[in-house]
């Protein structure tokens, strides 16, 4: 794979084909988890290790599956990954792993995960699908961590609130107080509050996006002179 390939694969995976901003896929723990920065980090990185993961194991596996049963057999390989992930979990980040509760497993009938198998890691080689997982993967992250982090810092006046659920009660002293004396504000951290930090966030998307379509178009159109020297709007 050339440099150009993989930048290609980052790119549409962190900004142009974002799952979160870009295809909206996925938005039920997207809403649901992204109420602090440590639940939407922890989330999104085991969504990103199973995608990885997924995708490198279907195409690997591409060329011996028939084709009626690729599906089944995709969602069997994101099954077994999840439930790996989830004894991990389970068993190292138990605080946390109570918290994230069904989204975990939930993780199986995400649609990116299945649609990048299916639309993406069923064509490429193992190397590509490894990378597209990452990059998918990180994109989502990138919006869960950041709605996550609008959205504690509004409801609670804190961010990395709840570290110490994955390195202990010594990392409390890690949480930083953003607000001080902050009442909270409820609406932040329920979904209504999850949905509006997400419309802005689409829309500043679009917005860059339009941006640079405009800058580009305007880098572009040079007029060339007309013969004698004289440029369009000169000559009369």
């Amino acid at each position: 794979m050339t440099y150009q390939g993989i930048k290609d694969i980052f790119y549409n995976g962190l900004w142009k084909q974002n799952p979160g901003i870009a295809q909206l896929l996925g938005l039920c723990p997207l809403l649901a988890i992204s109420n602090s920065v440590v639940n939407a980090l922890s989330l999104g990185l085991a969504t990103t290790l199973v995608m990885t993961l997924s995708g490198s194991g279907v195409a690997a596996i591409r060329e011996v599956i028939p084709n009626e049963t690729r599906i089944p057999v995709y969602i069997l390989l994101i099954a077994v990954l999840v439930t790996i992930v989830q004894f991990l979990m389970n068993a190292y980040m138990y605080s946390l792993y109570l918290v994230l509760g069904i989204f975990i497993p939930l993780i199986v009938t995400n649609c990116i995960v299945l649609a990048r198998a299916e639309s993406f890691a069923s064509k490429n080689s193992v190397f590509a699908s490894a990378l597209d997982g990452i990059a998918m993967g990180l994109g989502l992250t990138a919006v869960l961590v950041v709605l996550g982090g609008i959205r504690e810092i509004f409801g609670h006046g804190t961010l990395l609130s709840g570290i110490d659920m994955v390195f202990g009660e010594t990392a409390k002293s890690l949480v930083i107080t953003v607000v001080p004396d902050y009442h909270g504000f409820l609406l932040a951290i329920l979904p209504p509050g999850a949905f509006i930090a997400l419309g802005l966030l689409i829309a500043m998307k679009n917005w860059l996006n339009l941006r640079a379509e405009r800058k580009a178009h305007g880098a572009n159109a040079t007029v060339a002179p007309i013969e004698g020297g004289c440029s369009p709007a000169t000559h009369g």
